[in-house]
């Protein structure tokens, strides 16, 4: 009897789906990038404006890809939307830049974030404990401790769809009742609130980038008001913040082959989960404003809101508890984020674009050499200490592709008017015309007040164009 080909099992749930949309996303921003945000527009009204434009976004974004979703329900997401609604040179080009930097950069990001917290625990554990220097690379304990929370979840996810997804459960919900927790208690336990100081701030925009000193923490300086093309420009650069801190969200679209009734669910999954998530960070930014002063919450030391917050709020146990919090944060989040990233070099495999074996399932349905390339490739991240920046600068190509797939929906209701659509895109045509104009400001100002944030993350994506070439080429002879 012929051994049958292994093939991926729909054990995932809306449930399911849903922690793996809210758990993707929320990983250690929340708890440090409001600071950035702050000393870039300088009030309260802003602050909030800042993460109310994001979740707007967000959530329209989300509710737009339940229409391609339902189109395309197998695995793969925002690649095989992008090749159906273009071509599958785009499609192409948007999987390299994501196994290149956006997921694996991210991955690495999130588990350096892991080892800084725990290194409140044990300090020797930290990314400021150096191991070896060996002159062209510094290696400190804390990548090393990164790289194996990403071996270890890849080892787990390698085990079976059901492991990843009771890992994802078990972290998604322990972080949203500590983060609902730490936001109620924010305005019940705090001795001191500080709401009506800083809402005096209203939308009047300043800015006080601050200074380094010599204990190399940044210091306040001056606020100085900004308006007009500055203010433009300050909304731009806090939003990269605010949107890493909301990316990977579409995560759930690359398991379509392992969701079941993904038509209907994948779409509802990406609706709640957004929307759990942002409510979650505009509360979380609410407390901050009743817990601390505008000038600590902008220049909180190493930009650690969360930590300043619940210090105030459990003066004697705030640093532990968050240090927790933000460790149990991050290994549910880059368990979500290895779990899906390796469907999508999978499904390119299987178009003939990426390594043959990476398109192979292994015993447990699942793909195994894909999980062990994007592990490889996140830990090559963590050891060059570069993954910061790059996250800086893939913002723009980020947002740059969900515009282009967004207005796939609008070019597939042209290409294929009758194809089934169990779920129609809300709002159309309104709504995801209003992120197209959203995404493409965001990117013109980042274009022009943060040339740094674009240019860089643009050269990747183009670098993508000979690897397909060859990738094809290869194709042909083969």
């Amino acid at each position: 009897m012929a051994e049958q080909t292994p093939s991926f099992k729909p054990t995932l749930g809306l449930f399911d789906g849903t922690m793996i949309v809210a758990g993707s996303m929320i990983g250690s921003g929340i708890f440090i990038v409001s600071a950035d945000i702050t000393r870039n527009v300088g009030s309260a009204g802003w602050l909030i404006a800042v993460w109310l434009i994001t979740g707007f976004m967000t959530l329209t974004a989300a509710l737009s890809y339940g229409e391609l979703s339902g189109m395309f329900p197998k695995a793969g997401g925002q690649y095989v939307y992008l090749k159906e609604a273009y071509n599958p040179l785009m499609g192409f080009l948007y999987g390299w830049s994501f196994f290149a930097v956006i997921q694996t950069a991210t991955i690495a990001a999130v588990g350096v974030a892991f080892s800084k917290f725990l290194a409140y625990l044990v300090p020797e554990l930290g990314n400021n404990y150096l191991l070896a220097d060996l002159g062209f690379l510094k290696i400190h304990s804390g990548q090393l401790v990164a790289i194996a929370i990403i071996c270890l979840l890849s080892y787990i996810n390698s085990r079976g769809v059901k492991e990843g997804k009771f890992i994802q459960t078990l972290f998604t919900s322990a972080k949203l009742l500590a983060l609902f927790g730490l936001i109620v208690f924010g305005f019940l336990l705090v001795k001191e609130s500080f709401w009506s100081e800083n809402w005096k701030t209203g939308f009047q925009s300043m800015q006080d980038m601050g200074q380094k000193g010599s204990d190399g923490q940044l210091h306040p300086t001056s606020w100085i008001g900004i308006s007009g093309s500055a203010l433009m420009g300050a909304i731009a650069a806090s939003m990269v913040g605010s949107i890493f801190s909301s990316d990977a969200w579409n995560n759930v679209t690359f398991i379509a082959g392992e969701m079941k009734n993904p038509k209907k669910n994948i779409g509802l999954s990406l609706f709640l989960g957004t929307l759990i998530v942002t409510v979650i960070y505009v509360s979380a930014n609410l407390m901050y404003l009743n817990v601390l002063p505008l000038n600590e919450l902008a220049f909180a030391t190493d930009d650690r809101v969360a930590v300043a917050a619940a210090n105030r709020i459990f003066p004697s146990f705030g640093t532990i508890l968050i240090a927790f919090l933000i460790m149990v944060s991050t290994f549910g989040c880059n368990n979500g984020l290895i779990l899906a990233g390796a469907r999508v070099y999978y499904t390119m495999a299987k178009d003939g674009l990426f390594f043959k074996r990476t398109g192979e399932l292994n015993k447990n349905a699942v793909p195994a050499v894909a999980l062990w390339v994007q592990c490889i490739i996140a830990s090559l991240w963590c050891l060059s200490g570069k993954y910061g920046q790059l996250l800086d600068m893939i913002s723009f190509v980020v947002v740059l592709f969900y515009i282009l797939t967004i207005a796939g929906i609008f070019i597939l209701r042209k290409k294929s008017p009758d194809a089934e659509r169990p779920y129609k895109a809300f709002g159309y045509p309104v709504l995801p015309a209003l992120y197209i104009l959203m995404g493409l400001a965001f990117c013109i100002l980042l274009i022009i007040y943060k040339p740094e944030f674009t240019w860089p993350g643009l050269i990747i994506v183009l670098m993508g164009i000979p690897l397909y070439y060859v990738a094809v080429s290869r194709q042909k002879t083969n």
